[in-house]
């Protein structure tokens, strides 16, 4: 069996796009995005899921081959957004009858994104239903907001495979050699990451099962490399928006630079005074999502901006709307600001922060005047060490 084959009688039958430039048309994929798809072999065959429109005929071809003479008795809609229900209509076509098993939420919902009334195929199933293809079962466990509120998973109790939608996901296709970690949580919180507490919901269901493989829509079967234990505790660790690395982000934006050179002084400063970790990040510059990641991931925050117009930079204000928008909370942060006559960024970025949840800002602040001067390092030292200090 190939790495991305589940078992004998679960066959992988999804497809990596080597060609997509954006997800959902604003997530960068440097390493393309696979979109991936199951077939049960019984008495009774399932599908689960189908893919992207744009590589339906590849997807078909993967089916016809695991197929082989038979044909396919159900299609498991576990989640109706067009990266997994956008070939439905042409397997439906090739196959007309087949049941669809999907949730009620979905089930009305349905119809939104085919051109057809299937209505009459659809078999609309609640928590803890089940459906057995023979030797195997599968239960069905509502996860609503895990990241649409249609969504279901699917235990698959002989094997132990716990099909979870879009849970355990991340970007880049099948046969890219990388760390798991980083871009499944570069998806987790900027797609999933502001609906935890039903992640957190899923997460508590998911411990009263007995898993040994988790098949997402995106991303390798686990476990890749790592125990299974590995890839839940990061979950956990997200959806509760705990931090889970002591270290400082230091976030700017710089217009002629003079800002970005007093965020990198900071950094210097902060290394000194003894943080284990700084990672510096130019918002108008890097990739928006990986600066999102970066900003859950560190349990302190640097917030450091030039004023513009009477308010913040662009890229700032989007940052902070992003980070609001996902739930963002439970960080330390320190605010610097730079403002050549009227400087106001720094009290807009502390509005902001102080409307998101449990969140500390440092007393001291810096405000640059331009050109960071000699006269600033002592203030941020003063920063630094409040910063530091637990």
């Amino acid at each position: 069996m190939s790495k991305n084959t589940v078992s004998e009688t679960i066959r992988y039958i999804g497809v990596n796009d080597y060609d997509l430039d954006l997800f959902e048309s604003q997530y960068i994929v440097p390493n393309g995005m696979a979109y991936n798809s199951y077939l049960i072999l019984d008495e009774k065959v399932a599908i689960m899921d189908t893919v992207d429109a744009r590589k339906t005929d590849e997807w078909l071809g993967n089916l016809e081959t695991e197929l082989g003479e038979r044909k396919p008795d159900y299609l498991i809609v576990q989640h109706l957004e067009p990266d997994h229900s956008g070939s439905i209509e042409a397997v439906l076509e090739k196959y007309p009858d087949l049941t669809i098993v999907t949730s009620t939420k979905s089930a009305g919902m349905f119809g939104q994104f085919t051109d057809k009334d299937y209505s009459e195929k659809i078999q609309s199933v609640g928590e803890g239903d089940t459906l057995s293809l023979g030797s195997h079962t599968l239960n069905f466990v509502m996860a609503p907001m895990v990241h649409w509120p249609e969504v279901m998973v699917t235990y698959e109790s002989s094997e132990k495979i716990l099909f979870s939608a879009d849970a355990f996901g991340k970007f880049g296709t099948l046969d890219t050699d990388e760390d798991w970690a980083c871009e499944a949580r570069r998806y987790y919180f900027n797609i999933v990451g502001k609906y935890g507490a039903q992640a957190q919901a899923l997460l508590k269901k998911a411990a009263g099962l007995e898993i040994e493989k988790i098949c997402a829509l995106h991303g390798p079967i686990l476990p890749d490399q790592e125990d299974l234990s590995y890839y839940i505790n990061k979950y956990q660790i997200w959806s509760a928006y705990e931090p889970e690395d002591d270290g400082v982000f230091i976030a700017y934006t710089s217009i002629h630079g003079n800002t970005g050179k007093a965020a990198e002084k900071l950094g210097e400063i902060l290394t000194e005074k003894g943080a284990k970790k700084v990672v510096i990040s130019d918002l108008a510059r890097e990739d928006i999502a990986e600066a999102v990641e970066d900003a859950f991931r560190y349990d302190k925050i640097v917030l450091a901006s030039a004023t513009y117009d009477g308010g913040l930079f662009p890229t700032m204000e989007n940052f902070l709307y992003r980070l609001g928008h996902k739930g963002f909370r439970n960080k330390k942060v320190a605010i610097m600001d730079n403002g050549s006559w009227a400087p106001v960024a720094g009290k807009k970025m502390r509005e902001i922060i102080e409307g998101m949840k449990d969140m500390t800002i440092c007393d001291a602040t810096v405000s640059i005047k331009s050109k960071m001067k000699p006269t600033d390092i002592p203030l941020m030292e003063a920063l630094a060490e409040e910063l530091l200090n637990k």
